[in-house]
């Protein structure tokens, strides 16, 4: 089978399908929908994207809450829901909240549609390769289902602005969105941002970011695997399909940064390379990158991340006040300064409080969530700083927000799809 599905979706049909999304409008099944799970026992919900991340996802889901059953589940590939379907049955102290049959498993390009135009689903995991997430967040607001988003949302600033679309389309429905930025969800995080709040370090002036580490998975291309199907099960290495590692992974530091800033960075001033991962296997994308970012009142951020075996590796997040400066790391938050404060407060797993505090929203039990827009302009900040990188120039904010570049490929067919060139700084040219 060369299509998915036998669907064949070229790049001008699926952005004419998915284009109405961008005046969603809260209709009476979506409405309907939106409230499905108040005052239920049961939070149904269906994963798209059925890889690590979706799998993981499931599982955490199921563990902050005896209620939450999985219903459904939608990929691609065949193989990739019934490893995960199994993995999720293996769970043996969950294995009751699996409630997964034949019926209820969707293939193909079509398969996160056939999901989520199910009337039994209360909320769906969206757990994809970041280039499909604005369409499929876009699908579940327009079904009415409350959403746990993987990070990031987008790769492109036009995917970017359709998540903002559909964000505020979830506003208007009172459906609950929550996004994988699991320090957001983290009591030290939470706590030391209070402290910011509170004056503890005086006025932020200055933020540094990293994340630093060796290499991840990646395959080989196969000989049963058109050129499209390997890029997709290799995802990570190419930019249309992850944003590159500054964007799929980075995203983390950047999201804390514009959360003790109070917003994203007005201008990006980047580099980065490709120095060690050069075989085909690593597509095209950048080993490393190192970024200036500019935020409101002349304030400035350092970010670092790399992806290179044998080298020092650091995560951590440091922001400098006037007064001290708070050093973060996971589960760990200490100022130096006037003032001293060290967290010892709880440390739940937040993989797993993302989720609960999810549930609490969509049971009206807590404070109701949406973090779409939030999360869409931290991927955006990643955004800018892979296209300065890739250019060699300036972006600011504006630039980035309303830049046309939209990495969607021309067909998504099972057939030959090239492999970009290496992104050339002061060549190639800002879109």
């Amino acid at each position: 089978m060369d299509k998915w599905n036998d669907t064949e979706l070229t790049r001008r049909s699926f952005v004419a399908t998915t284009a109405a999304g961008a005046a969603i409008a809260a209709t009476p099944l979506a409405l309907a929908r939106s409230v499905n799970a108040q005052g239920k026992d049961m939070v149904r919900c269906g994963v798209v994207g059925c890889g690590g991340r979706g799998t993981g996802a499931a599982v955490n889901a199921m563990q902050a809450s005896p209620t939450t059953h999985i219903v459904a589940m939608a990929d691609l590939f065949p193989d990739r829901l019934q490893s995960s379907l199994g993995h999720l049955r293996d769970q043996e102290d969950h294995r009751s909240q699996v409630a997964v049959t034949e019926e209820n498993t969707y293939t193909g390009i079509d398969a996160y549609k056939q999901l989520m135009a199910r009337d039994d689903i209360d909320m769906v995991i969206l757990a994809t390769p970041p280039h499909f997430r604005p369409y499929h967040f876009q699908e579940a607001v327009r079904q009415g289902h409350h959403v746990f988003m993987e990070k990031p949302v987008a790769v492109d600033p036009v995917g970017v602005r359709r998540v903002i679309t559909a964000a505020e389309s979830a506003d208007r429905q009172g459906l609950s969105v929550v996004a994988g930025t699991q320090r957001r969800h983290q009591p030290n995080y939470i706590a030391a941002m209070e402290q910011i709040q509170n004056g503890a370090i005086g006025d932020v002036v200055m933020g540094r970011c990293y994340w630093n580490m060796g290499g991840l998975w990646s395959h080989e291309p196969r000989d049963d695997w058109s050129p499209m199907e390997w890029q997709l099960r290799n995802w990570l290495y190419f930019t249309w399909l992850s944003g590159d590692h500054i964007c799929e992974q980075h995203i983390h530091n950047l999201d804390v940064v514009n959360w003790a800033m109070g917003g994203p960075p007005v201008k990006a001033v980047g580099m980065g390379g490709r120095q060690m991962r050069t075989e085909e296997r690593y597509g095209h994308i950048f080993d490393h990158f190192a970024i200036d970012l500019e935020y409101p009142g002349d304030r400035h951020a350092i970010s670092m991340c790399r992806q290179t075996d044998g080298c020092s590796g650091r995560v951590e997040e440091h922001i400098h006040g006037t007064r001290g400066t708070l050093h973060l790391h996971p589960g760990r938050s200490v100022i130096v300064g006037e003032s001293e404060w060290t967290f010892d407060g709880p440390k739940p797993n937040p993989y797993v409080q993302e989720h609960l505090d999810l549930v609490a929203s969509i049971r009206g039990e807590g404070p109701r969530l949406n973090e779409g827009r939030r999360v869409a302009e931290s991927t955006l900040t990643a955004i800018m700083s892979r296209m300065s990188a890739y250019t060699g120039q300036d972006v600011t904010w504006d630039q980035a927000m309303n830049s046309q570049l939209d990495l969607t490929p021309a067909s998504y067919e099972f057939g030959d799809i090239e492999t970009p060139p290496v992104p050339r700084p002061g060549k190639d040219q800002l879109i």
